[in-house]
């Protein structure tokens, strides 16, 4: 039992942690919550969480693969840079639209969760994280590979995601009434954060 909570405890808190720094998935919660609504954020974060679930158990499932073999996280990392150019001219692209129709359009009826698990099945840093935090605490003997210890960890990732989503969701109005032109800005914001991403990780290829 005790190794249960422990795992769940670890999911939770490094899952939580990694996700508080401003990033494509909670940056687009906090656009979710000003341009619809918090019942929408939280579609949106059942959406992102429920894609943790198979990204913890690749990742578990690669660790000892990856320790022995770097070009595999080599290759998910090239993968991620295609991927964050994509989306940061996407969102370069939506910040022109969005400035011009800003006052006469209302927000778009997408389905929230949906957006959840594309943006979630999108971020391919997900797998790179999560076999880092497992190698780790693995190195310090603090990770058991049996059933049970895997699924309160993967468990305790999902809650620790969903949560820090519904975080930014809820303080989304607060981030608008101190920056008025957040709302306006919000697809510039996610074209430069995935746009230094990209850059981030072709830097670190070549270090």
């Amino acid at each position: 039992m005790m190794l249960f909570f422990s795992h769940l405890l670890f999911g939770f808190i490094f899952s939580f942690v990694g996700s508080i720094s401003p990033s494509m998935l909670n940056m687009t919660a906090l656009k979710i919550s000003l341009e619809k609504s918090k019942r929408e954020v939280k579609r949106y974060a059942l959406g992102v969480s429920l894609i943790v679930i198979p990204q913890v158990y690749i990742a578990v499932i690669l660790t000892k693969y990856i320790a022995e073999n770097p070009k595999i996280l080599e290759t998910l990392e090239k993968a991620g840079i295609i991927i964050f150019i994509l989306l940061s001219y996407y969102f370069y692209k939506e910040s022109k639209k969005s400035k011009k129709e800003l006052e006469v359009i209302k927000a778009k009826s997408e389905n929230s969760f949906l957006i959840g698990i594309t943006l979630s099945s999108l971020n391919m840093f997900a797998i790179p994280f999560f076999s880092g935090i497992v190698i780790t605490l693995d190195a310090f003997k603090l990770f058991n590979f049996n059933l049970v210890s895997v699924i309160s960890f993967t468990f305790g990732s999902i809650i620790g995601t969903f949560y820090i989503l519904l975080l930014y969701g809820k303080f989304a109005k607060i981030i608008q009434n101190k920056t008025g032109k957040l709302t306006k800005d919000i697809n510039f914001i996610l074209s430069i954060l995935t746009a230094l991403v990209a850059v981030f990780t072709l830097i670190k290829l070549f270090i």
